[in-house]
């Protein structure tokens, strides 16, 4: 079954048209401008997709699993569009318009969030008041679901650490293939230091910069998602161009403590996996990142880090230290799939 996969972002569309094992098409579209010609082509170049996977961002806490699309799940990502004003709408535009391209054809809905409605109320509830109705949602979990399966493909299961680096950033506690606790939040701002975003920083922050320097709430978000993490730190979002020695040391220290914080809840770890470009293309930080944590297991080995292998830690370590791609595509067409053999009669 050929199942076309969009992965429709703010500011660029992914796209893969994967049949089985084999990829008939991919690429990425600047902007979402785009998108018509983009289907155009796919319906002139190649057979008629038989499903349609979306990611789509923020599930809020009404989606645990992918679902086939319909009247009730798009209102559904409409009102929830609050939590993720940059992403939710581009991702519903998106499938409005394959609706449009393709309207007999099953569309089905993949949530970032809802690998992590696994997590327990003592790892997603905020000490804030209840009337607010806020509460940590996490992101990434796409990519979460994909190399916790890849890393079941080979032989490490149990306790596992997923460091997805990339523009964004995220850690992630999995205990037997579920969430337990991730470092994003309600919004994808919290965690670690990211390109762009600001990850961990004192809640009262927004308050003083409005008694002091008077910007307004609006300013506050702009600057902490767009304006923050290495670009602040180093004039660039890029790591690979990042030259500040001081900006590196904090990126892999905070990478470095949400390690030790989710040893110490987990009690053990069977691996720890990178994946993301950064986390898959930069040797520097994985070992920047994991130094110092050896009378917990955790080492590097050198060689083999420098070579990109699947198994950078030591043969025979304690805790294995992976590679893995983030296929989130992949995952996406996975997850399509599943819903798909799930609503079919029997």
């Amino acid at each position: 079954m050929a199942v076309l996969v969009l992965n429709t972002g703010s500011s660029s569309v992914k796209y893969q048209l994967i049949e089985g094992e084999v990829r008939l098409a991919a690429g990425r579209l600047e902007g979402v401008d785009g998108l018509d010609d983009l289907l155009a082509r796919l319906v002139q170049d190649h057979p008629v997709p038989e499903a349609i996977g979306h990611r789509v961002v923020h599930g809020g806490d009404r989606f645990r699993d992918p679902v086939l699309v319909d009247a009730d799940v798009i209102a559904a990502i409409e009102e929830l569009e609050p939590l993720a004003p940059l992403h939710n709408p581009i991702n519903l535009h998106g499938i409005m318009k394959c609706q449009e391209v393709f309207p007999s054809v099953p569309q089905i809905a993949v949530f970032d969030t809802a690998f992590h409605q696994t997590l327990p109320p003592e790892a997603y509830t905020y000490a804030v008041p209840r009337e607010w109705g806020v509460r940590r949602y996490g992101f990434h979990g796409t990519s979460c679901a994909s190399a916790v399966r890849q890393a079941a493909a080979l032989g490490h299961e149990g306790n596992l650490i997923v460091l997805h680096l990339g523009n964004g950033c995220s850690a992630t506690a999995v205990r037997d293939g579920h969430s337990v606790d991730t470092s994003m939040g309600l919004t994808p701002l919290e965690g670690l230091v990211m390109g762009t975003r600001c990850g961990d920083v004192d809640p009262g922050l927004p308050g003083y910069l409005a008694r002091v320097h008077g910007l307004d709430t609006r300013a506050v978000e702009e600057a902490l998602t767009h304006d923050s993490g290495l670009k602040a730190l180093a004039g660039t979002a890029d790591l690979r161009q990042v030259r500040s020695e001081q900006a590196l040391a904090i990126y892999c220290r905070g990478i470095r403590k949400y390690v030790g914080a989710y040893y110490a809840l987990l009690g053990s770890v069977d691996a720890i996996i990178f994946t993301g470009g950064v986390g898959e293309n930069s040797p520097e930080v994985r070992a920047r990142a994991l130094t110092g944590l050896e009378r917990l297991g955790i080492m590097v080995d050198p060689a083999r880090n420098e070579a990109g292998d699947q198994v950078v830690s030591p043969e025979h370590a304690e805790v294995a230290v992976l590679v893995l791609p983030a296929d989130e595509e992949g995952e996406i067409a996975r997850q399509t799939l599943t819903v798909l053999a799930s609503a079919s009669p029997h």
